[in-house]
């Protein structure tokens, strides 16, 4: 793992809302706003881009904690930027916080921690959960 991040550093990432990233339960749409799983998607990828920049051959990062704060909606047809930051580095876990808006609304807010392992470690332990 490459440390080149200092605290502070930022990470940009944005999408549409689109009517597939609603809640569908029972295949019934709940409201017509972007979904809390849509949402934990892009927000892992915005801070999985510091851990796409860390990784050195035959390693891989894995999702430790996600947090998320809904704040405001985002409707169908709206643009979420969210705005990730780098907060640390412990025992290889990358720990970011992020906030993800449309203009100036705030949508949601949280942390998320991924750690980076080598990618061998990560097969071994994912092969022995099927045993």
């Amino acid at each position: 793992m490459k440390s080149v991040f200092r605290k502070g550093d930022i990470k940009r990432h944005s999408f549409n809302v689109t009517e597939k990233d609603v809640a569908h339960f029972e295949k019934q749409a709940v409201h017509d706003v972007c979904a809390t799983f849509t949402l934990a998607r892009e927000i892992e990828w915005a801070t999985r881009l510091f851990v796409l920049d860390m990784l050195e051959a035959g390693e891989e990062g894995i999702g430790t904690h996600l947090n998320i704060q809904h704040v405001a909606p985002a409707l169908i047809g709206e643009e979420v930027n969210i705005i990730a930051e780098f907060n640390d580095i412990v025992d290889k876990e990358i720990i970011c916080s992020y906030t993800a808006k449309v203009g100036d609304r705030i949508v949601s807010k949280g942390t998320t921690g991924q750690k980076i392992l080598p990618k061998e470690k990560l097969n071994h332990i994912f092969n022995n959960l099927s045993k």
